[in-house]
């Protein structure tokens, strides 16, 4: 996938997801804006990039603010000369369930995710209008942001609202040729390393230096960030300018497109209803095709 000339933004590019999608579009020829709140991660993936023959320039920041979203586009601009692609990766996690959860680790999670998208984005598309020449908006949300998690009340409320912001933006950006796509990735990152059903699946391989077993990515769709990188190459690519507002899984083997929201059922009472009418129609029509909640637990095959 050919990206010479672009310039791209990557949010949390300092390790885990947002560093392989970092590296992998620079290997397909653009030039990156690196961001992290650590600098010492930042100028490793920026080394990295620049030794493979890539180019590179970082920003250390938290994201979430507007003026560090204007900064991360100025960076690029100064440097480059343009923004083409930018990619909203950068995250926190606060979890806990909803009695225990604080104020202070509600807003830190929806600050950086969902706010950070939405300063990143804003900014982005002001250049990218500017420049007259189209562009990507590439949203990273999360399987938890389409079912729910345990725990996560700040960050699954984030990431839906972050496809949501992709469903709207597709519209509002189409005249000015910039596209907009939700990610939701399932990778072997530090979050999904602490689910005990498949810690000692990540320890077997990293202790054998095996990759993760066929089942564990074509049947769960677990594989690792550089999996996911594929899709974001792709989609920051001339290739994907007809796909816009939509939200696209990747893990391991899988590539998967999300259903958006629709009314899966509709009764119709003639002369509306009842609080006792919805309760007999309820058990006689709608509750055998109930939607299901929440992540699946990992099917782990008793041969493995």
């Amino acid at each position: 996938m050919e990206l010479s000339g672009k310039v791209a933004v990557v949010t949390g590019s300092g390790r885990g997801l947002g560093r392989a999608y970092a590296l992998s579009l620079a290997a397909a020829g653009a030039a990156v804006v690196v961001n992290d709140v650590d600098e010492d991660a930042v100028q490793t993936v920026i080394t990295q990039i620049i030794s493979e023959g890539g180019q590179a320039t970082g920003v250390v920041a938290p994201v979430g603010s507007a003026e560090v979203a204007e900064e991360l586009v100025r960076a690029a601009v100064a440097k480059f000369g343009r923004l083409d692609v930018m990619v909203t990766n950068a995250g926190v996690l606060r979890d806990a369930v909803l009695w225990k959860m604080t104020d202070e680790q509600f807003e830190a999670v929806i600050d950086v995710h969902l706010k950070g998208t939405f300063t990143c984005a804003r900014a982005a598309a002001t250049q990218m209008r500017e420049q007259g020449e189209g562009g990507r908006l590439i949203l990273i949300s999360s399987p938890a942001g389409q079912r729910g998690n345990f725990g996560q009340t700040n960050y699954a409320a984030a990431k839906a609202g972050i496809v949501a912001m992709a469903r709207t933006w597709a519209m509002e950006l189409a005249r000015a040729g910039i596209t907009v796509n939700a990610v939701v990735p399932v990778a072997a990152t530090q979050m999904t390393r602490s689910i005990p059903a498949l810690a000692p699946i990540f320890e077997e391989a990293d202790r054998t230096g095996q990759p993760l077993p066929s089942w564990l990515r074509k049947d769960e769709g677990l594989g690792e960030p550089e999996d996911v990188a594929a899709l974001v190459t792709f989609l920051a690519s001339d290739a994907s300018s007809e796909i816009t507002g939509q939200a696209i899984g990747l893990g391991g083997d899988r590539l998967a497109l999300w259903t958006h929201p629709s009314e899966k059922l509709v009764v119709v009472a003639e002369n509306g209803w009842t609080p006792e009418l919805i309760e007999s129609t309820w058990k006689t029509e709608i509750a055998t095709v109930q939607e299901s909640y929440g992540i699946p637990a990992p099917r782990i095959p008793e041969s493995r």
